[in-house]
């Protein structure tokens, strides 16, 4: 019996900051055992983070316990929004989900983060694992989730996310691909 593609995107737990090296903060780290506890039984046999501290820390306790390594894949980091602080962080990430090669000084645009997020999970669809599991960040997640399906609401979708947050991509039955939230 052949089950599909099928992917699970994991938004990192509570994060004590942005930062690339910024942990996950104590109840973050609960959480991760709450999600370790919540992942046991999904037969995953594959794990890859983004190389962000919080990201990691989101799955060793799962990646722990089921006997595997979490690989770290640099296409799954969060957007780098800009080269520096800006004011209207909120504003930029709306309006790149309007317009998806608007970028700020020195950041990302929608679709290149896409690019790279597609490659990294096309690569993890088509190589003939059960059920991979790709942990990353919010920004990244919501692009990837709204690029599937328009009506996860772009903007307002990132907004609705949680930490952690857990999705399902799978084979809608016709060679695309749909999504269904697992978490909450």
């Amino acid at each position: 019996m052949t089950l599909g593609r099928r992917l699970l995107l994991v938004r990192h737990c509570q994060s004590s900051g942005q930062l690339p090296e910024d942990p996950l903060t104590e109840i973050g780290l609960q959480q991760a055992e709450s999600l370790a506890e919540f992942l046991a039984d999904k037969h995953v046999d594959f794990v890859v983070t983004s190389a962000f501290k919080r990201a990691r820390q989101t799955i060793e306790p799962f990646a722990a316990a089921a006997g595997l390594t979490a690989g770290v894949d640099i296409r799954l980091n969060e957007r780098r929004l800009s080269d520096g602080p800006i004011e209207n962080w909120r504003e930029v990430i709306r309006d790149s989900f309007i317009d998806l090669d608007m970028r700020a000084p020195g950041g990302e645009s929608g679709r290149e983060v896409l690019e790279r997020a597609w490659a990294c999970l096309n690569d993890m669809l088509n190589v003939g694992f059960n059920l991979p599991l790709a942990v990353t960040h919010g920004n990244l997640l919501s692009l990837v989730l709204n690029s599937v399906d328009p009506a996860f609401g772009g903007y307002a979708g990132w907004e609705s996310l949680s930490n952690p947050d857990v999705y399902l991509l799978h084979d809608a039955g016709d060679g695309s691909l749909a999504f269904k939230r697992l978490w909450g």
